[in-house]
């Protein structure tokens, strides 16, 4: 690979990837990139559910969840499919950015007519995670003394954000979903709805994601945690009257750093970026190589949106994952899996390796052989890859559609 085609995207092939980006100066980093009602809806709708009683004790006495759908709930109730989002994502699965929405959907090319999920045919709806920051309750949600959570946010797993999304389906007259689908932590999400509530569920398909979290995911979880809690502006989690400027967004950005490199594989980075310096910077007088500079710009873009007290509350409920606990096992926990199952693969996946979707295919019955997504991109192959994520999900979903 030459440095003249190192330049090139390796996402697209036509943008410089080592191109000079603004700056954004610290003091407009907000202390909080969560949505507040100020922002305006969007498309959100919300649920609230009610008290939510928590796997390890405690419990919330009140949950919103913020909600968006698409297409139309046939009369018979039973074309209804469940959009699971991974660590960072929200509800917005498909549609522009527009206010109260500060990105484009995340899966537009997955969820929508004609599409994949062809929202011609299926009603679908996705939920920001209990947790989350984008209108579901979570850490910067007023407490009942109308102050946020904060640092008093108990802590939540993957079971107690399913048990948040069984109240809200039962709010929305969906007696069984015909498909739930989600990727990384969504696919968490989705093997615990199908062991926790089998007869809610008629299929599902799990995206490179795992039945329980590993040791390397806790270790490279574990120094995500240490860079928000580290940073002096986090203040044990009591931050959200602070200036901007003022927040964790340090600590958040260089969380967001570390994991994205796990997204992203070696392969990529090297074809993408090698040692090419950024712009004009220079690495021998302190400058910045290029993937250094595309790492910085993926901190700060989160920084902008996300709020640190949930990305850690979501990584700890992902690094507790673990679908056999007080169930015998994995094992015996995916046996009783009823739904039809899809397991899907990144072939280059260094976070969710392919043996862990090799386990969930090889326990729950029934599951067939799992379907690798090739591709250079690593764990984040299952959001560029839309090609191939179609070919799969899409067959799939036509087989459900028939059966």
């Amino acid at each position: 690979m030459t440095p003249e085609n190192r330049t090139r995207s390796a996402v697209g092939g036509s943008e410089p990837t080592h191109r000079a980006r603004a700056r954004v100066e610290a003091s407009d980093i907000p202390a909080t990139g969560a949505w507040r009602p100020e922002h305006g809806a969007g498309r959100r709708q919300f649920a609230d559910i009610g008290a939510l009683h928590l796997e390890a004790g405690g419990r919330l006495p009140h949950v919103t969840l913020a909600y968006q759908t698409w297409g139309e709930l046939n009369a018979a109730r039973d074309n209804a499919i469940l959009v699971c989002h991974a660590l960072t994502g929200d509800s917005h699965v498909a549609g522009p950015a527009v206010p109260g929405h500060a990105t484009a959907g995340w899966w537009s090319t997955i969820v929508g007519p004609g599409l994949a999920i062809d929202t011609d045919r299926w009603f679908v709806v996705a939920a920001n995670v209990l947790g989350g920051c984008q209108g579901s309750t979570g850490p910067s949600s007023p407490a009942p003394d109308g102050s946020p959570w904060g640092s008093r946010f108990p802590s939540i797993t993957i079971r107690d954000q399913v048990a948040a999304e069984l109240e809200l389906t039962d709010r929305l007259g969906i007696a069984q979903w015909a498909h739930i689908v989600g990727g990384s932590m969504g696919g968490q999400r989705v093997l615990e709805w199908a062991v926790t509530a089998p007869s809610r569920v008629r299929s599902i398909a799990v995206i490179a994601s795992g039945a329980q979290s590993t040791a390397d995911q806790i270790a490279w979880g574990h120094a995500q945690l240490a860079a928000i809690q580290l940073d002096p502006n986090f203040r044990g989690g009591d931050y959200y009257d602070a200036g901007p400027g003022q927040g964790p967004h340090a600590g958040l950005a260089l969380a967001r750093r570390i994991a994205h490199t796990t997204y992203r594989s070696a392969e990529e980075l090297e074809t993408r970026f090698g040692r090419l310096p950024q712009h004009a910077e220079e690495p021998m007088l302190g400058g910045r190589f290029a993937v250094q500079s595309y790492l910085d710009h993926h901190g700060t873009k989160l920084a902008l949106r996300f709020d640190a007290n949930s990305y850690a509350t979501l990584t700890r409920s992902m690094l507790t994952h673990d679908v056999g606990r007080d169930r015998g096992g994995v094992e015996a926990a995916l046996a009783e899996v009823t739904a039809d199952t899809l397991v899907i693969a990144v072939d280059s996946d260094r976070l969710f390796l392919p043996r862990e979707s090799e386990r969930i295919a090889a326990a729950v019955p029934g599951a067939g052989p799992v379907r690798y997504l090739r591709s250079p991109y690593g764990h984040d192959g299952f959001l560029i890859e839309h090609e191939q994520v179609t070919r799969h999900l899409g067959g799939f979903l036509r087989q459900v559609a028939r059966s």
